[in-house]
């Protein structure tokens, strides 16, 4: 056995041959071998028994097999009818030219063959026509009523009545009339095929009155054709008719089960069939055959198979077309299983082999399923019993080596696709432009699908809509508009999802106009854009300073039932800030928001945290200004968004008057105070701050942790530790719990200098200091550098537990410890720090691969390299690490 590794998709493929013998994949045989691919999903460790096979040897197995079957002049024939339009009469002298240079022999035999071929294989019903044509035309050859009927039944089957009744009235003129055939048989046929059965009764009727008469042939076919259109009266008299002039024969039984199968009278059909077999009477297998479909197709598949076991024990009659009914009737009912040990059972034990199109129909059963390893046993088989395949079994191939992921097998098959005249079908085209997409082989799904167009085939919206996702994410404009176009000129509109992303594609490569038209396209057509599509367009506009676009899709994006974000707004804002006459076009774009929607509150709301943000607080007061006028009460987000656009500003004075406007009427609400506190710290007005805090405390509230973080954090990065001693002393007394924010910014600085640890210890009160705070002492002492750890490095997370909960930047500087400390157990606290990550689920915080030394400096530097990677640590930590090494 040669096993096979496709590490993209892993998976396992076992190369094996038919007679189960070991073959060499470098030299393939040409004789009865076939290679196979069985997809197994189990997982198997890589070993020396795992070979790399190459695509192209399994690919010539099956091109060996395909080149076996013996029509490639037809396919040549409908090549060339396929190619030349039959609407201009220079190309229909070439078509004509080149079906004489093939020297074809013509005959009954032969029209029939190539009629059935091209019906059989999905080719056209007019090139079909147009072969027939040429072949009437040619002086070695005259049409026959089989030809005829052959062309009758092909438009029937295509649902062309209206071309075969042209036909047919054609055929009626006397001038158009050939005499080498039959002139009322061809009428009585042609119009019973077409589906007008009463219109052949009246041929019929005066044909006799002429004193002229149907032949064997024309009768059947009459007979039949009845029995397909319901005219079951008119069934019983050409029956007599054809007993009467001994025309009756296996032929005529078959279509008379036919008409009592079609009438639900199994019972009589079953009679009347055993009475013709006890008379010794030729009885055709299809008339079994008939019977069993029919039970088949009603779901009575008990009766079918009790049937066929009856007159399987009589051995009167032949079996096989009756195995091959119920062969597909399972298949098509989706009974897979049953229809699998049926084929393998009868074809052990009595040589039963179904023909190439059954074979086909529970292939593609099986590959529905995705029930790979059967579909390769069938395909298998299909070589070892030299069935001829045909294009559906091309088909069924590529489709299989698709799913199987064999995507180079599937390459090289459709490449080589030529020199076994394989066209391949829409399902086959989406199969292999999914595959080769999942691949990552865009550019040649792309040039597939090209071909696809050129051979007559679209492929599915999911196909379509796949290839244009990886175009645009590949960045592959140019392509993507090509696609577009060929879409609508195929008539094909794609889906609003691919233009939105079409549109995204297009704002990554700044190709912002085109990417507007194609919004404007889809309002035309009262499509609505997505809103990721909205905001990558205004985001891309406001970053080229176009603010009336900006401001045009901002409303076009409300009238199509978005709601636009403050964070969206405050873009907006931001950018119409930056150009000139910015309040102008502000309060342009305020008024037209204001006439598009309902007024309220948050509308204001999110002008006002636009400009604040836009450091304008000179808008946003105008707009406050405005939203009282207009009669609506400032809630306490507007105050909020208010107040941060003076602090953001750095007009303290106007901050601290807005303030002091709401401590004067009411008792101030603590998400004010908080504002004040934050907006001060990102000032850097920690003074003012630490006071609005003492009058918060004395006011009876309590700050967020937020106000604690920001203020502790300016503290210690202004070196004021000092200070932050005491306020950490005063969160003692009230139980204060540290949040992951601040145990994290003290370890941090530990870690950068010492000044911290000495003023813990200067200014700590150790008297009736909690377990908690004497284990954080401890730790700054230890990142400090002053306190030497007795224990293993290894457990100090446990320790930082107990003050306050770890998080991502707790590990980091976990990490940071060792390139200060350089300890010798460095691998070992990274092996635990990964432990930890992975039991926490912290899904940023990937890390892959390990060092290969365990020294605290190398392991550092291959952290570095992890980092640079973008994977391991994360980009704060980076900062700080550089400081770090500054200070080395």
């Amino acid at each position: 056995m040669l096993l096979l590794r496709n590490s993209s998709k892993s998976r396992i493929f076992l190369l094996v041959n038919s007679s189960n013998k070991i073959i060499n994949t470098h030299q393939p045989s040409s004789t009865d071998q076939i290679t196979t691919a069985i997809c197994s999903y189990s997982t198997i460790q890589h070993s020396s028994e795992i070979y790399n096979l190459n695509a192209k040897d399994i690919a010539n197995c099956f091109k060996q097999w395909f080149k076996s079957h013996d029509t490639l002049l037809f396919d040549r024939i409908f090549d060339i009818l396929k190619t030349h339009n039959d609407t201009d009469a220079d190309a229909r002298n070439a078509a004509d030219t080149a079906l004489s240079n093939l020297d074809l022999r013509l005959s009954e035999s032969f029209v029939l063959e190539v009629l059935k071929y091209g019906h059989r294989n999905g080719f056209d019903v007019l090139s079909c026509l147009k072969f027939f044509d040429w072949a009437g035309r040619q002086p070695s050859f005259q049409h026959t009523r089989s030809t005829f009927y052959a062309v009758f039944k092909i438009l029937s089957k295509a649902r062309l009545m209206s071309v075969m009744l042209d036909f047919l009235e054609k055929f009626m003129n006397p001038w158009w009339c050939v005499h080498r055939i039959r002139y009322y048989n061809t009428l009585v046929v042609g119009y019973a095929v077409a589906g007008k059965p009463y219109v052949a009764l009246h041929m019929f009727g005066k044909m006799r009155f002429q004193g002229l008469d149907l032949d064997e042939f024309s009768y059947h076919v009459f007979l039949n054709a009845l029995v397909e259109q319901g005219c079951f009266d008119a069934v019983e008299a050409i029956f007599k008719q054809i007993f009467l002039r001994g025309f009756e024969s296996d032929i005529t039984h078959l279509i008379m089960f036919k008409s009592m199968c079609k009438r639900e009278k199994f019972d009589e059909a079953e009679s009347y069939l055993e009475r013709l077999v006890s008379q010794g009477k030729a009885v055709d297998g299809r008339a079994l055959g008939t019977i069993v479909e029919a039970y088949c197709k009603r779901g009575m598949f008990e009766n079918a198979g009790r049937l066929m076991e009856k007159f399987r024990d009589m051995g009167v009659v032949s079996l096989e077309y009756a195995y091959g009914v119920w062969l597909g009737s399972l298949a098509k009912a989706e009974k897979l299983d049953g229809a699998l040990e049926f084929l393998k059972s009868k074809k052990m034990m009595e040589g039963f082999i179904p023909d190439v199109f059954k074979y086909n129909l529970l292939v593609s059963r099986l590959l529905r399923e995705n029930r790979l390893v059967e579909v390769l046993d069938l395909l298998t088989e299909m070589r070892d019993d030299q069935i001829f395949p045909d294009k559906v079994t091309m088909n069924n191939a590529l489709c299989f080596f698709c799913k199987a992921g064999l995507v180079d097998v599937a390459r090289e098959l459709y490449n080589s696709r030529s020199e076994f005249g394989f066209s391949p079908n829409g399902m086959a085209y989406n199969y292999l432009v999914n595959t080769l997409c999942g691949n990552g082989s865009t550019e040649e799904a792309f040039r597939v699908l090209k071909n696809s167009f050129q051979q007559g085939f679209f492929p599915g919206n999911r196909t379509f809509s796949l290839l244009a996702d990886a175009l645009c994410r590949e960045g592959r404009i140019d392509k993507m508009k090509e696609l577009v176009v060929i879409a609508l000129q195929q008539n094909f509109m794609p889906s609003v999802s691919t233009y939105d992303k079409f549109i995204k594609a297009l704002c990554r490569v700044d190709m912002l106009e085109d990417g507007y038209m194609i919004h404007e396209e889809l309002m035309r057509m009262n499509k609505v854009t997505s809103k990721s599509a909205y905001l990558c367009l205004i985001r891309g506009f406001s970053k080229s300073n176009k603010w009336e676009i900006v401001a045009i899709l901002l409303i076009h994006m409300q009238q199509m039932g978005h709601r636009p974000t403050r964070t969206l707004f405050k873009e907006v804002i931001c950018c119409l800030c930056d150009m000139k006459d910015s309040e102008k076009q502000f309060m342009q774009l305020l008024e037209m928001q204001l006439s598009l929607l309902e007024t309220d509150c948050q509308i204001y709301n999110f002008f006002i945290y636009g400009a604040g943000h836009a450091k304008r607080p000179d808008l946003a007061r105008q707009v406050y200004e405005i939203m009282q006028r207009n009669g609506i009460e400032p809630n306490l987000s507007t105050n909020i968004f208010m107040l941060q656009s003076y602090l953001k500003s750095e007009r303290i004075s106007n901050a601290f008057n807005f303030f002091d406007k709401f401590r004067n009427r009411r008792r101030l609400q603590r998400k004010l105070y908080n504002t004040m506190i934050v907006g001060l710290c990102k000032v850097k007005k920690v003074d003012f701050a630490l006071e609005f805090i003492r009058e918060m405390r004395n006011s009876g509230s309590f700050p967020s942790n937020r106000c604690y973080e920001e203020t502790i954090k300016l503290l210690c990065k202004t070196g004021r530790f000092d200070v932050v001693i005491n306020l950490i002393n005063e969160l003692e007394k009230e139980d204060f719990r540290f949040t992951s924010f601040i145990g994290n910014v003290l370890l941090f600085h530990s870690l950068k200098s010492r000044d911290l640890y000495d003023a813990w210890i200067r200014l700590r009160d150790t008297s009736n200091e909690t377990c908690k705070y004497s284990l954080l002492g401890q730790l700054i002492g230890i990142f400090s550098g002053y306190v030497k750890v007795d224990q293993d490095i290894g457990n100090l997370d446990e320790v930082i537990e107990h003050c306050f909960p770890l998080n991502i930047y707790t590990y980091d500087i976990l990490l940071m410890l060792l390139r200060k400390g350089g300890m010798d157990h460095a691998y070992e606290l990274y092996n635990r720090i990964a432990c930890c990550l992975s039991k926490k689920n912290y899904g940023v915080y990937k890390i892959s691969g390990r060092p290969k030394c365990s020294k605290g400096e190398e392991l550092v530097n291959w952290l570095r390299v992890r980092s640079r990677q973008g994977k391991l640590p994360c980009w704060k930590l980076l900062s700080w690490w550089h400081e770090l090494d500054k200070s080395d």
